[in-house]
């Protein structure tokens, strides 16, 4: 008789038990594949015969406003600190209030004009003709809208939106459970897209070519493709990386847009909308002082709102104005141009440490004892759209308007030279 060694090998708490340690009669006795279900490659019987086996993916129930959300909440990006100012993963807290924030139509929409015209003539075209918009791309930095933008879609097509994150499709049959629950139209909306795993992609070409899925059947001499046919949808990917985005994927998206920072007075509209909904008494004045304090990213706008909402309510009268809403964010650290204390380490590394620059983003992660990638994806990119500093070949530099803001003198290049003064050789 021959011997099952098994591992003993406790599992972390909370890790899934692999799909090969499901036992053969527990494969064997699922249901058979009807509208909906999908197909998994073959097992092996005890006989030593092919089996051929077939998974029913979990159901998808609508929720009650049509939309459901299949994502996993992202690592924090910042290990070491939290920031007023941060664009990395929000709490569901936040997400909520920024859902009961999000305009539903275009014309509530502020901002990105370019964008939201060309957007708009595509979804009444496929509207006319009772198609499923093509599948689109919006790539910029995050914060700027790009998820409320695939509201939008869905509620201009009329069907309802299934939302996910690449780094939540780890398996292809995740993937064949979502896809084979749309309906007619529906949207997919998968966030992060860049971080979906290859073979994800793979699995993805044909559904958003054809809206078919290639799914292998048994091994060896008997294996086989057989096809599903989907109904037509539309996929909206989001990223903030569009680089990262394989050329095969980023090809398959028929409309493809960038979204840019936003400008003070398009900020300053989204606060005064922001302030209506939650009935916080504003003044124009005070909605200015909050738009040019958030970066150019309505997210961070509606965040820095709450904040100047609670110290009004506490230690003003209630109103906000510029005077009531510059002293709520200098209380939060956050300065005239919305910089914070990283922002302002980062700046003065580079300017006292490395005598303005150039210096590498590896010698200022060590110096700031942050991540590389946080000072990449998350003080970068607003201090470069700035002009307060300069990536070149060699390293980053502080550019003059980063003394002009901190204070500081520009150093000379005499004065840079004097502390590297050559020794007599005579002495």
């Amino acid at each position: 008789m021959r011997k099952t060694y098994t591992s003993h090998r406790p599992r972390e708490l909370g890790q899934r038990k692999p799909d090969s340690a499901k036992s053969l009669s527990e494969l064997g006795n699922q249901k058979e594949t009807t509208a909906g279900e999908g197909l998994v490659p073959a097992a092996i019987s005890s006989e030593g015969k092919t089996k051929r086996v077939r998974i029913v993916p979990a159901r998808i129930e609508p929720s009650s406003n049509d939309n459901i959300n299949l994502s996993i909440p992202a690592k924090e990006a910042m290990t070491g600190r939290q920031r007023l100012v941060t664009l990395g993963s929000i709490s569901k807290e936040e997400e909520t209030f920024n859902q009961s924030l999000r305009p539903p139509t275009l014309r509530e929409y502020v901002g990105q004009k370019g964008v939201v015209e060309k957007l708009e003539i595509a979804l009444e075209a496929a509207k006319q003709r009772r198609e499923p918009l093509e599948h689109v791309l919006f790539h910029g930095p995050p914060g700027l809208g790009k998820t409320t933008l695939a509201y939008i879609i869905a509620h201009w097509m009329g069907s309802k939106i299934v939302t996910t994150s690449g780094p939540a499709l780890e398996r292809t049959h995740q993937l064949m459970g979502v896809l084979t629950n749309l309906k007619q139209n529906d949207v997919l909306f998968i966030d992060e897209i860049h971080r979906l795993p290859v073979n994800i992609e793979e699995f993805l070409y044909p559904a958003m070519e054809d809206f078919r899925l290639d799914i292998p059947v048994d091994k060896g001499p008997y294996a086989r493709i057989e096809t599903y046919h989907l109904k037509k949808f539309t996929l909206v990917g989001a990223t903030t990386r569009a680089g990262t985005v394989s050329a095969p994927l980023r090809n398959r998206f028929g409309l493809s847009y960038h979204l840019d920072f936003y400008d003070v007075d398009e900020l300053q509209n989204i606060v005064l909308r922001s302030a209506r909904i939650l009935k916080v008494k504003i003044n124009r004045a005070g909605a200015s002082e909050i738009a040019r304090r958030a970066r150019g990213t309505p997210r961070i706008a509606n965040r820095l709102l709450r904040r100047v909402r609670d110290f009004a309510q506490v230690k003003g009268k209630g109103l906000i104005g510029p005077k009531v809403a510059g002293e709520a964010l200098d209380l939060e650290g956050v300065d005239q141009k919305g910089l914070d204390a990283l922002d302002h380490s980062f700046l003065l590394t580079i300017i006292r440490h490395y005598n303005g620059g150039p210096v590498g983003v590896e010698a200022l992660s060590a110096t700031l004892n942050e991540e590389v990638d946080t000072l990449v994806d998350m003080v970068e990119p607003y201090l470069l759209q700035q002009g307060l500093i300069s990536r070149t070949k060699s390293g980053r530099r502080a550019n003059k308007p980063a003394y002009e803001h901190l204070g500081l003198r520009p150093l000379t290049n005499l004065e840079v030279e004097l502390p590297f003064e050559k020794s007599d050789p005579n002495g």
